[in-house]
């Protein structure tokens, strides 16, 4: 088998590092510049770590403009569009890959998680890599299809597998979306069905395994035993329209549209480039960074460079 492609939620760690207390930086400027550095720092430890072939970064920038928000007005309603200094940070993050010679993509139709998707269902096609998403979203694990690919939590330091997704919420990888049309997601405001939680949830799937089993033998539900599965029953009857449109929004896509620049003909297009030392100077003074910050990203730049040519 060869070597793992990456495919890394990008924004995951940008805003990790934009709301943390601990990761605070200013620029020469006094702007905010905890976003930019952090996912900087993130980037080159984890290049420097893995020493990547093939590797692309999946950015959102579909936010209130991506399809799921045609299907629900509703959907991530909680969310806000980044003010004009975290929007400049989010365009330094996405051209600091193209320095370092990594894919990146964004899309305003498809979130970063269909990218992943999409790219993942492109690697697993050849079926000679296995696909590492690199995240700390449990949503991504529906991805999981094949034995050898993994989620991982670079930063926490954990990699799952889809027996471990099993072993920790007691349903398979590709049940997910099945789940979340259950219990609804409050983070995404996907809605579910009122009243049913991960219990039910579970023990549901688990028995008809997805929602087009379970809905053709709601009668059925009351039997299985477990705690409210006749009042169960009721809440699925009422809100079963609800609960598909809810799988729907959770449902990770594999996009086929060629005019979106992640739809690859091979994972070739991932392949890690030539790091371009002059424009990360160049970056890192458009940002205007302090001399400090500056010096510590050069020097993780020349650890990266160092052992790339050992």
């Amino acid at each position: 088998m060869t070597a793992p492609v990456y495919l890394v939620d990008a924004s995951i760690y940008i805003f990790q590092a934009h709301f943390s207390p601990h990761q605070q930086v200013w620029s020469r400027r006094s702007e905010d510049r905890s976003a930019f550095t952090g996912f900087a720092r993130f980037l080159l430890r984890f290049l420097q770590t893995t020493k990547p072939e093939k590797l692309a970064l999946a950015f959102d920038e579909s936010l209130f403009t991506g399809f799921r928000h045609q299907l629900y007005a509703d959907y991530k309603s909680n969310r806000v569009l980044p003010d004009e200094n975290l929007a400049l940070q989010l365009s330094a993050c996405a051209r600091l890959c193209g320095v370092l010679g990594l894919a990146a993509y964004g899309s305003h139709h498809y979130e970063a998680d269909d990218i992943i998707g999409t790219l993942s269902t492109c690697v697993a096609r050849e079926q000679n890599a296995p696909v590492v998403i690199v995240t700390r979203d449990k949503d991504l694990s529906q991805l999981l299809q094949r034995d050898e690919d993994y989620l991982w939590d670079f930063t926490g330091g954990l990699r799952r597998y889809r027996q471990d997704i099993f072993q920790q919420y007691g349903i398979w990888p590709e049940q997910f979306p099945c789940f979340l049309g259950l219990t609804g997601d409050s983070i995404d405001c996907i809605p579910g069905v009122p009243g049913i939680g991960p219990v039910a949830a579970r023990h549901l799937l688990q028995h008809f395994n997805d929602l087009d089993g379970l809905f053709p033998q709601l009668d059925a539900v009351p039997a299985l035993g477990f705690r409210g599965a006749r009042r169960c029953r009721d809440l699925l009857a009422l809100h079963q329209e609800q609960a598909l449109l809810s799988r729907k929004l959770a449902t990770i896509v594999s996009c086929d549209d060629a005019s979106e620049r992640f739809v690859v003909a091979d994972s070739d297009a991932l392949r890690a480039g030539i790091i371009d030392g002059s424009a990360f100077a160049a970056l890192l003074d458009e940002m205007a960074l302090a001399d400090g910050d500056v010096q510590r990203l050069q020097t993780m730049l020349h650890a990266l460079l160092k052992k790339q040519a050992a």
